[in-house]
């Protein structure tokens, strides 16, 4: 295994899968660009959104806007599917604006990874709800979402 390598590595089990997506998850909670980019190959290619995507440089940027904008940022990722080298995932995520106006991230994505467990491609399709602080459902503190805190399918979500 190389020292780039990001196990679990595919093929994916059931058990392996849900770990990979609690991996990023938790690094994405972070919101930590230097953090997250390791985790796709040099020439990973992403769709997020309408945005193409491709390579460590242009996914560390997409990264340190997003979360520059995107404010108390949290999410929670689930498992929907895995299969060999590809995974699927829900998500939901809650942030506001500069503004104050909170919003409720919904999509799915398809991820793809190379033999190191690295992503080298990721398809995101997502829906912003904007809604009233009050409605809120992700109230952990900043970071990885703690144990036992409910997940997408207990919220309802």
């Amino acid at each position: 295994m190389t020292e780039l390598a990001r196990p679990p590595l595919p093929p994916f089990s059931a058990e392996t899968a849900a770990q990979k997506v609690r991996a990023a998850e938790d690094a994405w909670n972070s919101r930590d660009p230097d953090r997250v980019t390791p985790a796709y190959s040099p020439d990973s290619r992403w769709r997020n959104r309408a945005e193409f995507i491709e390579g460590h440089a242009q996914i560390h940027a997409f990264l340190s806007r997003k979360w520059a904008r995107e404010l108390d940022y949290r999410l929670i990722k689930s498992l929907w599917t895995a299969s060999g080298n590809r995974i699927a995932v829900r998500f939901a995520y809650e942030w506001h604006n500069d503004s104050g106006q909170w919003f409720r991230s919904l999509g799915n994505e398809n991820w793809e990874f190379a033999d190191d467990g690295r992503m080298r491609r990721r398809v995101a399709s997502i829906n912003d709800l904007p809604i009233a602080e009050a409605e809120r459902l992700f109230h952990w503190p900043l970071g990885p979402r703690p144990d036992g805190h409910p997940g997408l399918e207990d919220l309802g979500l």
